[in-house]
């Protein structure tokens, strides 16, 4: 792919996006997205070194969404009226600028306070898939964005094993030293390579704000989407915060091997790519159904005990994973579609939503676990399926749902 040229784009343009732009769209999204999850599986090993409990430890990965989800909601908006690599540059420094300072933390506080940083500076991710969706044409912009949401769920699924693996053998700094290195890579690539797009948006920081509620308002098929996805992410969110401390503690495994595990869930990645084409061929609804029947099942393997309970673990962290992605892919192109010149608000409120539901999943995980044991997490995670699968069928019967 050449990087001599870097073409302004207007919000209203469309330039074929080739195959080499796509992988790079993905990539780029793979490694962003990833700092979001690298302290996840290794809370037991980072908790002590910083003077935390383990039964609070799961505030680590909770607040990181909650800056997340602040970002979503604050900073992404900026995508429809502010030039676009210039954002995606800024907010890749400062989450590298987070990760060295996670590295270096020592006190709770401080750590604490980073995470929630790391999690706002780390939303660039969701301001370059609306810029992808910007440059595809109509007709391939499901498998596009589903392409890129493959690269994207590929760094989400596979930060869990790589950060087990390095904690292991490197101790768990090293880790946010290695990702803050990865991350400014990304943003060198960035400012050399991705197109620069001026919105054609005017208006002010404050209306654009304002403008949020009432999209959110006016587009239902928005206010469902969001609904279904922050249930199943939550109930992602509770399992893969827990499952490290159920294989560490019920089961004995090392962190290399609680990583090893984690690679299971990166089989859920190829749902993106396949939802992307299922939405643009018009099975939406069919396989959002699928999708979410899926989720509130794969609970259930979890209940299984003796020599099969780690294989059961790993089923469910796949059909998880699969059906949780595939949902989301079929989301964000049902909101694409409602409002072009909107798109980045639309993103916005469509991953806060998620996020929040994911936060609250991270935020339970370490007390549910403790008092009552894997079982409650499988309650917990299959009801919340479970109720988004029902307010799906709900809404299906309005023939509202895209």
């Amino acid at each position: 792919m050449s990087t001599q040229s870097s073409p302004t784009l207007a919000s209203g343009e469309h330039a074929p996006m080739s195959a080499g732009l796509v992988g790079l769209f993905a990539l780029c999204a793979g490694v962003l997205v990833a700092n979001l999850y690298y302290a996840q599986p290794i809370i037991e090993l980072i908790a002590p070194e910083i003077g935390m409990s383990i039964e609070r430890a799961s505030v680590i990965v909770s607040l990181t969404q909650i800056g997340y989800a602040i970002g979503l909601f604050f900073l992404v908006p900026l995508a429809d009226l502010l030039e676009n690599r210039r954002l995606l540059i800024i907010s890749g420094i400062a989450a590298a600028a987070s990760l060295a300072a996670a590295a270096l933390s020592s006190q709770p506080s401080i750590f604490l306070m980073v995470s929630l940083l790391l999690g706002l500076s780390s939303v660039s991710v969701q301001i370059l898939i609306p810029l992808a969706a910007h440059l595809a044409p109509e007709a391939l912009r499901g498998r596009t964005v589903g392409t890129i949401m493959g690269g994207l769920l590929s760094g989400i699924l596979l930060s869990r094993p790589l950060s087990s693996m390095a904690a292991q053998w490197l101790g768990w700094r090293a880790v946010f030293v290695i990702a803050a290195a990865m991350t400014l890579l990304t943003v060198g690539v960035i400012a050399v390579t991705l197109p620069r797009r001026v919105p054609q948006h005017r208006a002010s920081y404050a209306s654009l704000l304002a403008s949020l509620w009432h999209l959110f308002a006016r587009f239902s098929v928005l206010r469902q989407r969001a609904l279904f996805q922050g249930l199943l992410f939550a109930a992602f969110s509770l399992f893969w915060t827990a499952v490290p401390m159920e294989l560490a503690g019920r089961h004995g495994l090392s962190q290399s091997q609680i990583g090893l595990f984690a690679l299971v869930g990166a089989l859920g990645a190829v749902a993106a790519p396949i939802a992307g084409r299922l939405a643009d061929a018009g099975h939406s609804r069919t396989a959002s159904l699928a999708a979410m029947v899926t989720a509130a099942l794969s609970f259930l393997p979890g209940l299984l005990g003796g020599s099969l309970a780690i294989l059961a673990l790993g089923l469910t962290g796949v059909f998880l994973d699969f059906a949780v992605q595939m949902n989301m892919v079929l989301g964000q192109r049902a909101i694409y579609a409602l409002d072009a010149a909107s798109r980045g608000r639309l993103n916005a409120l469509y991953m806060t939503a998620i996020f929040v539901g994911g936060a609250a999943g991270s935020a339970i995980a370490s007390t549910l676990y403790t008092r009552f044991g894997w079982a409650g997490i499988v309650a917990t995670g299959g009801t919340l399926a479970l109720v988004s699968l029902a307010a799906f069928l709900a809404s299906s019967r309005g023939q509202q749902v895209a």
